[in-house]
């Protein structure tokens, strides 16, 4: 568990720079979480004692995000959202290192520790990670033989983390950033398939703005179909079956 002969377990310089070449290719949280994982449980690991990572993260409005190490394993993480709690949820709360030295005796979350222990899993070490705003992440590392506290191991952990969490605060900021933007962008598609109905409805019908929009949400709610596809409706009649476009566009 993690491995206490990592070379200056203090530094880790090299996480933020394995953090920005993976978002250049990693656009989306999951496949970033997924490479850090990977990367994290092949810097911490010690040769001869098998370690896997889970990384999550929770967003305002958002899935929370997991992703692991072992490609195709089952994840963890989604034992304690079915428990409630665990070391990963009460690390995130705490905003502190939960440490599981052994499954076998440690009492704290019986159900939890019985699921994992049925995966092969012996002690269990969740490191929080620092973000921002009320977002919340953790690292995860799942041991196959008991840790002892208070190791070398752990600190070396706690530093990879801490390194991490700067890259992954910046990728997680940027990712926002593009939500923002796509989600503008289609709201002004929206808008602009909206605001043509309207004036198509009042050339046909010679009512006001307010009149013409009421009639496309009438007709959107005795219809049971969404507002922009009933004036997407209205516009095909009127102009075909071309698409529409914002002057907004990149």
């Amino acid at each position: 568990m993690p491995n206490a002969d990592v070379p200056a377990y203090g530094d880790f310089a090299d996480v933020a720079l394995h953090l920005q070449e993976s978002f250049l290719h990693n656009m989306e949280v999951e496949a970033l979480l997924r490479d850090l994982a990977e990367y994290a449980a092949t810097r911490l690991g010690a040769q001869g004692q098998e370690c896997s990572c889970e990384i999550t993260v929770l967003r305002p409005k958002k899935t929370p995000a997991t992703a692991s190490s072992r490609p195709g394993a089952a994840l963890i993480t989604p034992l304690e959202l079915h428990h409630g709690d665990g070391p990963g949820l009460t690390a995130m709360r705490t905003a502190g290192t939960v440490l599981m030295a052994d499954l076998r005796s440690d009492l704290r979350w019986p159900e939890y520790a019985t699921a994992a222990r049925q995966q092969g899993v012996l002690s269990v070490l969740s490191i929080p990670a620092d973000l921002e705003g009320d977002t919340k992440g953790v690292l995860t590392l799942y041991c196959s033989h008991p840790v002892a506290s208070g190791s070398d191991g752990i600190s070396a952990a706690e530093a990879f983390v801490r390194r991490a969490s700067k890259g992954l605060k910046l990728a997680l900021r940027m990712l926002k950033l593009e939500e923002t933007r796509d989600g503008m962008s289609a709201a002004m598609q929206t808008r602009t398939v909206i605001d043509l109905a309207t004036g198509a409805v009042m050339a046909q019908n010679r009512c006001s703005q307010s009149a013409a929009f009421k009639v496309l949400r009438d007709a959107s709610n005795s219809r049971n179909m969404k507002l922009r596809e009933v004036a997407a409706a209205v516009v095909a009649s009127v102009a075909g079956a071309g698409e529409t476009f914002t002057y907004f566009d990149e």
